[in-house]
């Protein structure tokens, strides 16, 4: 992300600004003409909330930040402003443009930067003309004098992570395949300074990982299975928080091919929850927050060719489970369940699994929101969901009783891998319950990962959600994270 950020305590002449204001907020202090501060009250008394004026050799914004009794949402309000300025600068041309904040509320401030910068984001590797397309913007000044500078360097560490996951999101699967996808997470990991092993396919095979190797038979690029370790001196916990990401980097559905209009056109984007568990590390690493964490993503893609694995077999999971394969299509589940059992070896106080795993969780919710669910207390799972609320990237909490276990009995095995279309989020959480007797948290993605149609600093095409509400969580509850954990 080609973006230089500053922080400063006065607003430098001669360069255009955006005033993010309260209505009452007095604004004769700044380098206003008398006649421009008359304007702008009356647009405020109009109840205006962007108020622009062009003062020729440069341009005054001034944004009015409602009251709201949810901070939660006043944050996302302003990131949603932001985001609207991204177009405003855009297409004023602006490389530069200084932040002044005048509220005294440097939380606002930072929530207004996020949306801006996200919203300015684009992906245009495979464009001819880049210039045109590219966001102008290449500097961004703050004027605070609460604001301080860690909290934008946080801001900005995290900003990166996003860019990072969406760009490898957006990549097509001809580019970004399992090895691909590999060595892009060992740049992050040179990049914030967390170790990565690859394990490659023999490695794979004599750990006897049967669910990577099982849905990877039908594809001629070979799998992979990346560890993050984030593992710094002062950690606040002993027993690590694993992450473990859907890494499959295309999906047909294998042989039992997505019949569904439209339903393989986005299947690059079925990496999702791997990129986010990979962004989310690089922040927390880069950031030097003092929580073991560790991240397991496991990566293929899902082809109908060759000996590819077809519906009715039966395969071995690395925790020796066997598995009846109903349908190719729920093989996300396969090989999450291979990482998760994989997990146990750093005795977790926590795991945490996020994917674009069911149509089921899509249908709920759409883009709006992740369904989580899982057996790790309330404690975790309140956490979690506080976290979705600050950064607007909600989670709404799914049952998890037992007995939708029985839906995943099967007749030849010890477990089926889809207990069809009933509850069909549920069941698949509940599978990879199976795998571990640790804590755990499942989060399904799939509504919200890639869009169609831009939603606000979201974007159009992935989202990178799941990056900003990990490090949320890691970062904003250290209490967790005691030593019995």
């Amino acid at each position: 992300m080609d973006l230089k950020y500053s922080l400063r305590k006065d607003i430098p002449g001669n360069k255009s600004v955006i005033y993010l204001i309260r209505k009452d907020n007095n604004l004769s202090r700044f380098a206003f003409t008398r006649q421009e501060l008359k304007y702008i009250m009356g647009q405020i008394k109009d109840k205006e909330k962007q108020i622009s004026i062009n003062s020729y050799d440069k341009w005054n914004y001034i944004q009015v930040v409602e009251n709201e009794t949810d901070l939660d949402k006043q944050y996302e309000k302003c990131r949603r402003a932001g985001n609207e300025y991204s177009s405003l600068l855009k297409k004023h041309k602006h490389s530069e443009i200084v932040l002044a904040d005048v509220t005294g509320e440097p939380g606002l401030l930072l929530a207004f930067v996020e949306g801006l910068v996200l919203g300015s984001y684009r992906f245009l590797r495979y464009f001819g003309d880049k210039k045109e397309k590219k966001h102008p913007l290449k500097t961004i000044i703050l004027v605070s004098e609460k604001l301080d500078k860690q909290e934008l360097n946080i801001l900005q560490n995290l900003n990166e992570a996003v860019y990072f996951v969406r760009d490898m999101i957006n990549e097509p699967s001809s580019f970004m395949n399992a090895v691909q996808f590999s060595k892009a997470v060992r740049q992050l990991g040179e990049r914030a300074g967390f170790s990565v092993e690859v394990f490659n396919k023999k490695k794979i095979e004599s750990l006897k990982m049967g669910g990577l190797l099982g849905v990877n038979k039908g594809s001629i690029d070979p799998p992979t299975f990346t560890v993050m370790e984030w593992m710094p001196d002062n950690a606040v916990n002993k027993n690590p928080l694993v992450l473990v990401g859907k890494g499959v980097v295309f999906d047909t559905g294998g042989l039992s091919l997505k019949q569904t209009k439209n339903s393989m056109d986005t299947m690059k984007s079925d990496m999702s929850g791997a990129a986010a568990v990979a962004g989310a590390i690089y922040a927390v690493a880069r950031s030097r927050i003092p929580v073991k964490v560790v991240g397991l993503l496991p990566a293929t893609d899902n082809r109908p060719d060759g000996n590819a694995m077809a519906p009715g077999d039966v395969i071995t999971m690395y925790n020796g489970m066997s598995v009846e394969v109903l349908n190719t299509d729920a093989e996300g589940r396969l090989i999450m369940a291979d990482a998760i059992s994989y997990a146990d070896k750093y005795k977790p106080g926590l795991i945490i699994d996020i994917a674009t795993l069911t149509g089921s969780a899509a249908m709920a919710l759409g883009k709006y929101g992740i369904v989580g669910m899982g057996n790790a207390g309330e404690i975790y799972l309140k956490a979690l969901i506080h976290s979705g609320n600050r950064v607007h990237e909600r989670i709404v909490e799914f049952p998890f009783w037992e007995e939708y276990e029985k839906l995943l009995e099967s007749d030849i095995a010890d477990l089926k891998n889809t207990a069809g279309r009933e509850a069909g989020a549920i069941t698949a959480g509940k599978f990879l319950e199976k795998f571990t007797d640790y804590p755990f948290i499942h989060l399904d993605i799939a509504g919200a990962a890639f869009l169609t149609k831009a939603n606000s600093y979201q974007g159009k095409g992935a989202t990178g959600i799941g990056v900003r509400l990990l490090f949320d969580f890691i970062r904003n509850f250290p209490n967790l994270f005691d030593q019995d954990m």
